[in-house]
């Protein structure tokens, strides 16, 4: 049997660092079988969507690399591929388990639901629906509907002995089926339950493999039991552990938490936050960390998916991310960090060529787009600050001297070129007799108030001989 697995979010706004790795791990899964890769939009919950959030899934999607072979913008014939044009299907499917003894209707009202869980909280136990319609008649339960009763459709659970199955992470999972709760399959306004829809859609699209956070781990046996009542063989499944935060909570948009378009518009490099999030939770054979899609591809095996939390880590991505900003082309560079500049700073009396040297002698100092204008503001400001290590440094007595020479070096220079500052760094060494850290971190500090950056003459270069003799001065 092909390989088939899908990527199937609910649109309710950007794609969060969390949601995206899934479709990494399901894209994966498919393409190291040389299988196929689907979307699905599940948006049973219509409260919860959000206007232009498909579109949002697409373009994330795409910028990563992660091709879909069937969705709704690219059908096959297995659609629908948008839950809330499936409705008769689901209603189809709930009403054959019901007729099958496997599902019953509900009658009961919110009122009494209520007062159920309410009582479970009182004996401090978790609230189970007690299966009071169950035990309707044929005779009881044609008359409600005939009088306009609103109805749900639950699934009837076992309520003795267990329910076994194997994860591809987790391994062997067993559950106590008085625990399961007869949950709803089908709801009052039509809509399916995202339990119920993924059961019927995932069979009827032919999926084999089924990744999921691990938050599912133990719901899974009411998924099998519903492929167990219509005879369906049951998927592959792969359970993800969590990705938390450096607060140790959950990633999540709820939760304010960084989506994929966030870091895209602050200049991160899709294909670099691809290579991060892979290694969220997984680990390749070797000890490399940077990878390509297709050497993803290649190498992907879901049996070293770790069982434990993976942390978001926004330095470990900023180290990985710098890995491909360094290998950009210069217009595609320009592209990711001039806007960034431009919102920071007035450019007006910058030149293309000069805004194109500050970039180019930055491109190995940064580890995003917009990065740039953090570590270019000694460009821009009036005044700069020395911290107290750079402080600690200027103490030294020889110091003035090297400064004074290079001053009086610097006011000569008539024609203003990276060659000629070059060579009054050289006459400094000699005339002052200094060299390493002694000749140039003293120079750098003064002019630009920090002990390390790009190279000196360029840095001085692009402050231009006016601000250079202002700072030496001050």
């Amino acid at each position: 049997m092909r390989v088939r697995t899908r990527y199937a979010p609910s649109p309710t706004g950007y794609m969060h660092v969390g949601n995206l790795r899934s479709a990494i791990f399901e894209y994966l899964i498919a393409k190291n079988l040389g299988g196929d890769f689907l979307l699905r939009i599940e948006d049973t919950d219509q409260t919860r969507r959000v206007e232009g959030a498909v579109e949002f899934i697409y373009d994330t999607c795409k910028l990563c690399g992660l091709d879909f072979d069937e969705g709704p913008n690219n059908p096959g014939k297995y659609g629908p591929y948008i839950q809330s044009e499936r409705l008769d299907i689901y209603k189809e499917y709930a009403l054959q388990l019901v007729e099958m003894g496997k599902a019953y209707y509900c009658f009961c009202s919110e009122e009494r639901l209520d007062e159920l869980r309410k009582e479970a909280d009182e004996k401090r136990i978790a609230f189970l629906y007690d299966g009071h319609c169950k035990k309707l008649t044929k005779e009881e339960i044609d008359t409600k509907i005939k009088n306009g009763e609103r109805y749900v459709i639950r699934q009837k659970m076992p309520k003795e002995g267990i329910s076994t199955y194997d994860d591809v992470v987790y391994g062997e999972i067993t559950v106590e089926n008085r625990i399961l709760e007869d949950q709803i399959l089908l709801k009052s306004d039509g809509f399916p339950t995202y339990n119920f829809a993924n059961v019927i859609d995932d069979h009827l699209m032919e999926i084999t493999h089924v990744a999921r956070g691990n938050e599912y781990l133990m719901s899974t046996p009411k998924y099998n039991l519903l492929y167990d009542a219509f005879g369906w063989e049951k998927p592959t499944y792969v359970h993800l552990p969590m990705v938390l935060g450096g607060d140790g909570l959950k990633l999540s948009k709820r939760n304010g938490d960084a989506s994929f378009m966030d870091l895209y518009h602050d200049g991160y490099l899709p294909e670099g936050v691809v290579n991060y999030l892979t290694l969220l939770g997984w680990s390749p054979e070797t000890t490399d960390e940077i990878f390509t899609l297709d050497e993803l591809i290649k190498i992907f095996n879901p049996k070293r998916i770790s069982k434990s939390p993976a942390i978001y880590d926004v330095k470990k991505l900023n180290w990985i991310n710098s890995h491909y900003m360094k290998k950009l082309d210069i217009d595609k560079l320009l592209s990711i960090t001039v806007p960034h500049l431009k919102e920071a700073y007035d450019l007006s009396d910058k030149s293309d060529e000069w805004i194109k040297h500050l970039v180019t002698i930055y491109q190995n100092h940064i580890s995003y787009g917009k990065e740039i204008v953090e570590v270019t503001d000694l460009f821009f400001k009036e005044d700069i600050k020395m911290n107290d290590e750079c402080q600690e440094f200027m103490k030294d007595p020889s110091i003035a001297n090297t400064l004074k020479i290079f001053e009086e070096e610097i006011m000569n220079i008539s024609d203003w070129t990276v060659e000629n500052i070059n060579t009054v760094i050289n006459t400094v060494k000699e005339k002052a007799d200094v060299k390493g850290k002694m000749l140039y971190m003293p120079i750098r500090i003064k002019i630009s108030g920090q002990m390390h950056g790009p190279e000196l003459p360029d840095t001085i270069y692009l402050l231009g001989k006016d601000v250079v003799l202002k700072r030496l001065n001050k």
